[in-house]
């Protein structure tokens, strides 16, 4: 089992576009990808539970996990996650919106918890993206 210490390189590689990979034996089915896919893409920047992922697809929340996991290559939370991560960065970059604004429209608890995963998997802070300082990251 991975540790969320292990997946920033993981993360960054995983767009909200990525292709799932289908038809993935024990993965959901492309009926269920295309689904759950428009679902978090509508919904990813409010709190969601497994629970209610997985009744997306009609499916438990155990099953759920394990399908989404080997289909996507990720958690479902990692997945929303990014989702979040990627919007936060175009908001930053194109918007006058506050980081405390992007903080709570993007999904996170508070613009601490933001900084604290923009600093964890991004590797920069809202501040250096809204001001162009990213580090320069290999492999992205």
């Amino acid at each position: 089992m991975r540790r969320d210490d292990d997946l920033p390189a993981l993360l960054s590689e995983v767009a909200s576009d990525r292709a799932p990979l289908l038809n993935a034996k024990g993965g959901l089915s492309a009926r269920h990808t295309h689904q759950i896919q428009q679902f978090l893409k509508e919904n990813f920047s409010r709190k969601l539970s497994l629970a209610e992922m997985a009744a997306v697809c009609d499916l438990s929340p155990y099953h759920f996990a394990r399908a989404f996991s080997k289909t996507f290559g990720v958690s479902p939370h990692q997945y929303v996650l990014v989702l979040r991560l990627d919007l936060a960065e175009k908001l930053l970059a194109d918007s006058r919106m506050s980081i405390t604004d992007i903080a709570d429209s993007t999904g996170f608890s508070s613009q601490s918890h933001f900084t604290t995963m923009m600093r964890k998997y991004r590797h920069v802070t809202p501040q250096q993206v809204r001001t162009g300082q990213r580090r320069s990251r290999s492999g992205i």
